[in-house]
């Protein structure tokens, strides 16, 4: 295990290393001047081209890679071309919301749709079937903002019980974050329940068709019990797999949510890093996105010999 782990780490550099070139070279290369938006509409060529200077554009892209390359080995994210703040620090300021409302997701993703899953493939072909797939098409086919703005116009705006917009810390007032991450929640839980309980679903529906639990109900064993013991556990490795590539995508692609409600997440600093073209900060969110996504898949592999003993890593 050890040794398959060490293989995965290594495997991830060529692919960061690849992520990182493929950023660098898609912000330098599209259209736009960092000096322009910092310098202003009425700033003349000779500001414009001492604010090139001094951020090094003037450079050939070699070496400003190269450059930016060395400061990443040693941690350093470079610093906003627009305020001058670190761009660690404004990724750790910002990953708190963000965070906050990937784990009230997942988890109230995961309580409501792994059950719903449950059942429709045990009712299989019934009303109930029906009905849970048809939960799972609208969740897949309506957009986030439209059920963003349905929530709001029911819970915030007609019965006024929940606030619109804004973020308070849990360690602040843990009433007001509940109170605040809500509707956040409750938008993206609805995409992902339909995607965790499809797959669910799926799993359970090929499990139950095994010889075991054909032996399992032979023996006499309770409905519940082989549901649970036997097709649920033998059916988590989709089920796991789904769920950990969609606590990333929660994490790395919140930017409507946040914007809708106004949240100052990772989401929200990219929107804002895009359109103010800071190349730092851009390039520091899409490669924490990407170690993100690695770190993940990584867990996801070490949790399969966890939940299937079968399998096994030379």
């Amino acid at each position: 295990m050890l040794s398959y782990i060490l293989r995965r780490v290594l495997a991830a550099i060529p692919v960061m290393i690849f992520v990182a070139l493929f950023v660098f070279l898609l912000l330098r290369l599209s259209p736009g001047d960092p000096a322009a938006i910092i310098a202003g509409d009425t700033a003349t060529p000779e500001q414009l081209e001492q604010i090139r200077e001094r951020l090094g554009l003037n450079d050939p892209l070699l070496v400003q890679f190269a450059d930016w390359g060395w400061r990443l080995l040693q941690g350093d994210f470079g610093e906003s071309i627009l305020s001058g703040t670190p761009v660690t620090s404004m990724i750790a300021d910002r990953m708190e919301p963000t965070i906050s409302l990937a784990l009230t997701t997942i988890v109230l993703s995961i309580v409501i749709a792994v059950p719903l899953g449950v059942i429709a493939a045990w009712k299989h072909g019934t009303i109930i079937d029906r009905v849970v797939m048809a939960i799972s098409v609208l969740g897949f086919s309506v957009p986030v903002f439209v059920i963003a703005y349905v929530l709001i116009q029911v819970f915030a705006i007609n019965l006024k019980w929940l606030p619109v917009q804004g973020f308070t810390s849990i360690f602040d007032d843990p009433g007001t974050f509940a109170q605040r991450i809500t509707l956040p929640t409750l938008t993206l839980t609805s995409l992902y329940i339909a995607l965790i309980a499809r797959i669910t679903r799926t799993s359970m529906l090929e499990t139950l068709g095994e010889d075991f639990v054909r032996t399992a109900r032979a023996k006499g064993l309770a409905e519940r019990r082989v549901l649970m013991k036997h097709a649920l556990r033998n059916s988590a490795v989709p089920i796991v797999t789904v769920i950990g590539i969609g606590f990333a995508l929660i994490i790395s692609g919140v930017v409507v949510t946040e914007s809708v409600f106004n949240l100052p997440g990772i989401g929200r600093l990219t929107v804002d890093a895009v359109l103010a073209r800071d190349y730092p900060v851009i390039q520091g969110v899409i490669l924490l996105a990407s170690l993100l996504y690695v770190g993940i898949n990584l867990l996801i592999d070490i949790a399969y010999v966890i939940l299937d003993p079968r399998i096994r890593y030379a």
